[in-house]
């Protein structure tokens, strides 16, 4: 089914912006929501997207160690 809606070009490219990072565009994201509202979640389509985005990290091969970020919280100054 197709749907008009009306909405703010502003709003629209901003939101076209943010969607870039995700790869997804207005109608998909528009889809995916209304999907969500109506409960018709897709538990395989999140799985992949899930798979998809994780290991994005640091491309330096950084990773993430709790003794390290606690020693670094501690330089910070406090107020």
């Amino acid at each position: 089914m197709n749907i008009t809606l009306s909405i703010d070009e502003k709003i629209v490219e901003r939101a076209r912006e943010r969607l870039k990072a995700t790869g997804k565009s207005i109608n998909q994201e528009i889809r995916e929501h209304l999907q969500h509202i109506a409960g018709d979640d897709d538990v395989e389509r999140d799985i992949e997207e899930f798979l998809r985005l994780s290991g994005q990290g640091n491309p330096q091969g950084w990773k993430w160690n709790r003794d390290e970020l606690y020693e670094e919280r501690l330089k910070w100054p406090r107020k």
